[in-house]
């Protein structure tokens, strides 16, 4: 596991090809947590990718802002994203948000 980003209370790292976010992603922190990922994804040499905030307890827009804002780099980059994880509170927001179909097959609905 690689960090990427660490304040009190969340992480942004990389593992097996997944960018995990973990803790409480609040407006704060948003500019920075995104930049890390983003920072990586330029980076990166991978061509198939997965996005994992099951580890972010708060439904928080905040959180949904910043992978939209990983998405919008790898549809940039051509990364495929293979698999978007969410906690309970995040898929309950994505799904009000009407995010379902992005979530559930993220491969097929960004190559739309």
């Amino acid at each position: 596991m690689t960090a990427l980003f660490s304040r009190p209370g969340v992480t942004v790292s990389e593992e097996n090809a997944t960018l995990l976010v973990a803790g409480d992603v609040d407006v704060t922190l948003a500019a920075d947590l995104a930049a890390s990922g983003v920072k990586w994804l330029k980076q990166t040499e991978l061509t198939t990718i997965s996005l994992d905030f099951s580890r972010v307890e708060k439904a928080s827009s905040v959180a949904i802002s910043v992978l939209f804002e990983w998405l919008r780099i790898c549809r940039q980059r051509g990364i495929q994203v293979q698999a978007i994880l969410l906690s309970a509170p995040l898929r309950r927001l994505a799904s009000l948000a009407e995010l379902d179909a992005l979530i559930e097959q993220p491969a097929t609905t960004l190559a739309v």
